[in-house]
């Protein structure tokens, strides 16, 4: 273990190794409630999402140890599951739309691959305005966040009204804005694993509603129980190389700016939270550039396959493991601690699923904060117009019409349009145009 994993080389030990692990884990198995919540809005089986997130996680974090020695987890990323569950699926329109947001994720990931092994994703990174990057960010925080508040009732979407609160007399709708109030308070006192204690307090308060007669189930409503339940059910993984690839041949341009939306957002989160976790843990080098980079986005490329694989959305780097890190973390040793606490989270599958969607709100709107965070990057000041209303559009875009890809599209459209009236057309860079005929030709056929 110390030869492989060079304990002492980074100044740590065992124990530390594996209390930074379990710290890990616990900042982020929040997902395992969330991203069953979010992709059964697809129509998918929530049991095996659960089976294919826990699979995938535990997966793409080993293979993070083994060939990285990065104390990294991953597991499906927030975000890249909404977009795949309210953007991509309602866009394919088929019986079985998931099949096709599953294939679109499996070539993101093959592609991801291949780029792990050349210097395009430098060039992607670096290529793109800085501040049009750090408003994506930001606008994947705020969709998000509509999506907590409107899964629980906090917040209304109709046709005619647009956006608008909900019923403030409905339980789960109190106990979703409570639960945000929780998590704040927990992060206040640095209690670590916040969001995950948070969606438990949240839970508690609903079992005590439903006792007293305040939050009454109404299955054919969509109002279900939240008692919890531990009887015990086999593994599912219903979606199993569950891939539809005949729709693609007459939406090839859909399913182009799909892939390119799902690569765009995994390259910048991997990357970012690369960085992140790696300074926290000082492993940056003396140039400030990441050792084993390529090992480590080709562990986050190949985790993506696997999960498109086993059944869920795309498998990125969590910005969480920086948790681990900052408890002393230091090498891959960390990444299996938490890879083996995503497997035996398997056994716990039915408590996992029984977490109600007005539990797991909080969660959402407290991780659509955190990317909001990214605001602070946005020069909105002594910036060219350019840069300014390329990242306005991409932040409003994003919440305002479900789609992660419509805010990437009218941030890189608007910002080469308006470089060129700018006279700055030499400024752009071959990515940006590549991008933004891609998104024109997207705009035109679709």
């Amino acid at each position: 273990m110390e030869k492989f994993f060079k304990l002492k080389e980074n100044n740590t030990d065992v124990r530390t190794e594996i209390v930074a692990g379990a710290t890990t884990f616990l900042s982020m198995v929040y997902v395992l409630a969330v991203n069953p919540s979010i992709l059964s809005a697809s129509g998918m089986d929530s049991a095996s999402i659960f089976t294919a997130t826990a699979i995938s996680a535990a997966f793409a974090t080993l293979l993070m140890a083994f060939l990285a020695n990065y104390p990294v987890a991953l597991a499906s990323g927030m975000g890249l599951n909404a977009y795949f569950a309210y953007t991509v699926c309602p866009m394919v329109g088929t019986d079985k739309p998931w099949q096709v947001a599953l294939a679109a994720v499996c070539v993101e990931g093959i592609i991801f691959i291949l780029l792990s092994f050349t210097n395009f994703r430098e060039s992607l990174v670096n290529d793109i305005p800085q501040n049009l990057k750090s408003s994506i960010s930001v606008g994947i925080g705020l969709f998000i966040a509509i999506i907590g508040l409107k899964n629980s009732g906090a917040v209304s979407v109709t046709t005619e009204n647009g956006i608008a609160l909900g019923d403030l007399a409905d339980a789960a709708v109190i106990l979703s804005l409570v639960g945000i109030l929780i998590i704040a308070v927990f992060e206040h006192f640095k209690v670590r694993g916040s969001i995950f204690w948070g969606i438990i307090c949240t839970w508690i308060l609903g079992i005590v509603a439903q006792a007293i007669g305040w939050y009454v189930p109404d299955p054919e409503a969509g109002v279900y129980s939240v008692y919890p339940t531990l009887a015990i059910s086999g593994v599912k993984l219903d979606y199993f190389f569950d891939f539809d690839f005949a729709w693609i041949g007459s939406h090839i341009l859909d399913f182009v700016v799909i892939v390119f939306s799902f690569l765009y957002v995994d390259i910048f989160d991997t990357v970012g939270t690369l960085i992140g976790v790696a300074e926290k843990a000082d492993l940056l080098d003396e140039e400030g550039k990441l050792p084993n980079a390529k090992q480590a986005l080709l562990s986050d490329a190949i985790g993506t396959v696997v999960g498109a694989i086993c059944g869920t959305s795309t498998v990125t780097s969590y910005v969480e493991s920086s948790t681990g890190a900052a408890a002393g973390g230091r090498t891959g040793l960390t990444s299996v601690t938490t890879g083996a606490l995503f497997l035996l989270s398997l056994i716990l599958s039915p408590l996992f699923l029984s977490i109600p969607s007005f539990a797991t709100t909080p969660a959402l709107v407290y991780v659509g904060y955190l990317m909001m965070t990214q605001i602070k990057s946005v020069k909105f000041e002594d910036a060219p117009l350019s840069d300014i209303i390329s990242a306005f559009l991409a932040i409003i875009m994003m919440p305002f019409t479900s789609s992660i890809a419509n805010g990437i599209m009218f941030g890189i459209v608007s910002y080469i349009v308006l470089k060129i009236i700018e006279g700055g057309a030499k400024e752009i860079k071959p990515v940006m145009w590549i991008s933004g005929v891609l998104f024109i030709l997207y705009m035109i056929v679709g």
